[in-house]
């Protein structure tokens, strides 16, 4: 029964992605608010594949940079689902099939890591961005951790070039829910959703087994407010945007104020 439950919910994940790769060859999006927009509507069509339901609390940026913790690829997923943004992401993520095609499309900006002028690119990327009026989000972990802290150490490089383009910078944190039938069963976000040592495949495998899942986003009441001294070094700015990730955490859940469209 668990093999045919998985099964029909690839085959729903798969009608998602032709059902999005058919609008997205058909309309052929020129500019990258209307390549955010189509990765909006492609990231719900996947989240409800998958019966994922998702919320925020707090107010939903709409534009400047916007951080937030990072457990799973689903983060993605779920950020983009709330509203149209652009993504700063490594390399890497461009050399997945498929995926990689995708994001690309979608106008994902591309770092890196440690190569000669990535900095600059990413930085009119960025600007880019924040010119069409998008937010542009990033994780400033570096990575995706399994929730055996709430945060690891940021790093400061996007986070810097953000502040010299004047962007404002809005903090997140999110989490995942289990549906009642999977905790019985003894699953656990840590194993089950968030992304750890396990291979993409077998992750996705694994989260196609899930009885749905609850996902949440909660914002911070308004941009990040940094010191004199956090604009002028970026060791302090990634100080001062990990206490107010970590802020949120410990705040405890908030209202959810947003629920997925249908």
């Amino acid at each position: 029964m668990l093999f045919l439950h998985k099964l029909a919910r690839a085959a729903r994940v798969i009608s998602a992605f032709a059902v999005s790769l058919t609008a997205l060859f058909i309309t052929r999006p020129k500019t990258r608010r209307a390549r955010a927009e189509w990765l909006t509507r492609f990231c719900r069509r996947v989240l409800r594949a998958v019966d994922v339901t998702w919320a925020a609390s707090g107010p939903i940026p709409q534009q400047g940079a916007v951080i937030s913790n990072h457990l799973s690829y689903i983060d993605i997923l779920l950020h983009s689902a709330l509203r149209p943004c652009v993504f700063v992401s490594a390399i890497e993520t461009r050399r997945m099939p498929l995926i990689g095609w995708i994001s690309m499309m979608a106008g994902t900006v591309y770092v890196t890591r440690g190569a000669g002028g990535s900095a600059e690119k990413a930085a009119g990327g960025m600007a880019e961005g924040f010119r069409d009026g998008l937010p542009v989000v990033f994780f400033p972990e570096g990575g995706t951790g399994v929730g055996d802290v709430p945060l690891l150490p940021l790093h400061s490089g996007l986070l810097a070039t953000a502040l010299q383009e004047g962007a404002t910078v809005t903090a997140g944190f999110l989490r995942y829910d289990l549906s009642p039938i999977d905790l019985e069963a003894g699953k656990t976000s840590r194993d089950d959703i968030h992304w750890g040592s396990q291979s993409l495949t077998s992750h996705l495998w694994n989260l196609l087994g899930l009885h749905g899942f609850h996902a949440h986003i909660e914002f911070g009441p308004g941009p990040i407010p940094f010191s004199q001294a956090a604009l002028v070094d970026r060791k302090i700015a990634a100080d001062e945007a990990g206490a107010a990730i970590l802020q949120l955490h410990n705040a405890g859940q908030m209202p959810e104020i947003l629920l997925q469209p249908k």
